[in-house]
């Protein structure tokens, strides 16, 4: 049985002209883009950040599955001391539950729970430093693009959600995470090197202003990344969207910003169907990159 609970709770407030928007709306929004959003979140150790009071209110990232989780609610029992119990989330009810905690943000790793040493994936996530936005991280990620194709090899992109994007390199086969890493750190200075007024490989802060971060550190074996489809505690509910590579062409040039709320996700999923399945399926080799 799920019990839902203080549904008229406003969790993302008014911001004219948008109406407030409460936690049944959450909810309604997880329970329809369940079908789509579940199948990237089967199979991995989950981390929330709820936020009970409301997105302009502080939240927490919650690691350990609560106690009260539902009985027929899966949990991972992970490495360390004490071990953490992750919830995870193979069926439409438990992301109902999960939006029913106000849990916002579903975070996940690249690696399924039962095989923690091997990533599914490589991730570059794209974090641009003011007066740098959406627009650079989209050049950039058309340059990531130019150079895994060089290798052969393909990547889908999405947004953050927030003030980025992420480009996800499926490989659904064998891969280290130090190889991950090691790939994504060799790809971004290949592209800081042609574009250093643009592009940044390291956690500068100062070295940050107007441009573009590629942080391959996400890569690490601890690390987790804002799921697709996965709401964000902005100003509004917007979601970490998976986008073409048109949209990411135009939004490079100006065109379009790729700032997308909850109904128009729902929309888009409707229409095009989900532009990240490609992720679970797509089997590829990694060439084998060192740093410099």
């Amino acid at each position: 049985m799920l019990t839902l609970t203080n549904l008229d709770k406003v969790l993302y407030p008014a911001l004219p002209p948008h109406p407030a928007f409460t936690k049944a709306q959450v909810i309604d929004y997880y329970a329809r883009i369940a079908p789509t959003m579940v199948p990237h979140l089967t199979g991995r150790s989950l981390t929330f950040k709820r936020f009970p009071n409301g997105v302009d209110k502080p939240g927490f990232f919650e690691k350990n599955c609560p106690k009260h989780r539902p009985e027929w609610m899966p949990v991972s029992i992970g490495p360390g001391s004490p071990p953490p119990w992750s919830c995870r989330i193979e069926e439409p009810a438990a992301l109902v539950w999960a939006g029913n905690q106000a849990a916002i943000e579903i975070h996940g790793p690249m690696a399924l729970a039962d095989d923690l040493a091997n990533p599914r994936m490589v991730v570059f996530d794209f974090d641009p430093g003011a007066p740098a936005a959406i627009a650079e991280c989209a050049q950039v990620a058309m340059m990531v693009r130019d150079v895994l194709a060089a290798v052969d090899v393909r990547g889908w992109v999405k947004t953050s959600g927030s003030k980025g994007m992420q480009l996800y390199v499926p490989v659904n086969g064998a891969l280290a995470h130090e190889h991950a890493s090691s790939f994504a750190l060799a790809v971004a200075q290949v592209i800081e090197r042609a574009s250093p007024s643009l592009v940044l490989t390291v956690m500068t802060k100062a070295q940050r202003t107007g441009k573009v971060f590629i942080d391959w550190s996400q890569n690490s074996f601890h690390k987790t990344t804002i799921a697709p489809y996965s709401l964000r505690a902005r100003p509004r509910p917007w979601v970490s969207t998976p986008i073409s590579w048109d949209e990411v062409d135009e939004c490079a040039n100006g065109r379009t910003e790729l700032r997308f709320e909850a109904a128009d996700v729902i929309a888009r999923v409707d229409d095009r169907g989900d532009l990240f399945a490609p992720t679970l399926t797509e089997v590829q080799t990694l060439p084998v990159a060192k740093a410099t």
